[in-house]
């Protein structure tokens, strides 16, 4: 991605010092989600002990940033500041059009652990999105975890990633994370699962709408980016991660969709650049 030079983001809640100032150099989101999803799966009960244990592993292998991991850091920090701030203008563009005004979410950088409107959370989760504070959290080791533990190499599949965050926040304005969330109540765990879905890749489908627009806006895309988002999409679609932590792939128990899914909604995103396609709550083949 083209990135060097361009505005980043003032919409920024830095918190990296505040979260203990370590960097992860192992563990990470990959062990704790296969730790969690062979648990679950097998029908066993998650000990919090273990997850502390898996937590205290990454912990253990943490040690003050060297000089260069310094910069590396900083690197990635500023990389994600550019892609906030492309999306920025963006959706910017997108929401006048329709003639409405986008509300721009604030960006939160950690390390280690977090505190936020929708609870508190470790790196381990992943990235994630609150509706109760229009916030995106994100601790830059996953930017490792892609590469290394996901095998989703270059930075593109950082930027879809954030453009996925920012694709839930799209939900919460126009109201999409209220209704799906209502449901919760009254729905068995199986079926919501199926709302989960939907969100997730349609959060997917916008993410790929922001790529397309930002190519046709200010030509940002390398030749590769649209492949690397595909292998990132790849890589952490529900029957991969559960197939890689168990051997075996339980549908009902999806949350965000297959690969072969997440690719898809991306993809259409990205090739149509039109919001109004991306109704994943209609689509039948999603609600079998």
């Amino acid at each position: 991605m083209k990135w060097t030079g361009r505005r980043e983001s003032s919409n920024v809640d830095d918190r990296r010092g505040i979260s203990g100032g370590k960097l992860a150099a192992g563990g990470g989101v990959a062990g704790l989600v296969i730790y969690l999803l062979y648990t679950l799966l097998s029908g066993g009960n998650i000990d919090p002990a273990q997850v502390q244990q898996q937590l205290s592993e990454q912990g253990n292998q943490t040690s003050q940033m060297t000089p260069e991991e310094q910069a590396a850091d900083e690197e990635r920090a500023k990389f994600v500041k550019v892609v906030v701030a492309e999306t920025e203008d963006v959706w910017n563009k997108i929401f006048a059009e329709g003639g409405n005004q986008y509300t721009e979410p604030t960006l939160v950088l950690f390390r280690g652990s977090v505190a936020s409107a929708c609870g508190n959370a470790s790196s381990a989760s992943g990235p994630f999105y609150c509706p109760g504070d229009n916030k995106m959290y994100i601790d830059l080791s996953f930017y490792q975890d892609l590469q290394n533990k996901l095998n989703a190499p270059g930075d593109f599949p950082m930027a879809y990633v954030v453009a996925h965050e920012v694709g839930h926040h799209i939900q919460n304005l126009m109201g999409t994370a209220d209704k799906v969330n209502r449901l919760r109540q009254q729905l068995s765990e199986t079926e919501f699962n199926r709302y989960s879905v939907m969100m997730e890749l349609q959060a997917d489908f916008y993410a790929g709408v922001w790529a397309h627009h930002a190519q046709k806006m200010k030509n940002i895309l390398d030749t590769d980016d649209i492949d690397e988002a595909l292998t990132a999409a790849n890589a952490i679609g529900d029957d991969r991660l559960q197939r890689q932590a168990t051997g075996q792939v339980t549908p009902d128990a999806f949350t965000h969709g297959t690969s072969a899914q997440r690719m898809y909604w991306f993809k259409k995103g990205y090739e149509t650049g039109d919001i109004k396609q991306g109704d994943t709550f209609n689509d039948p083949s999603l609600k079998k």
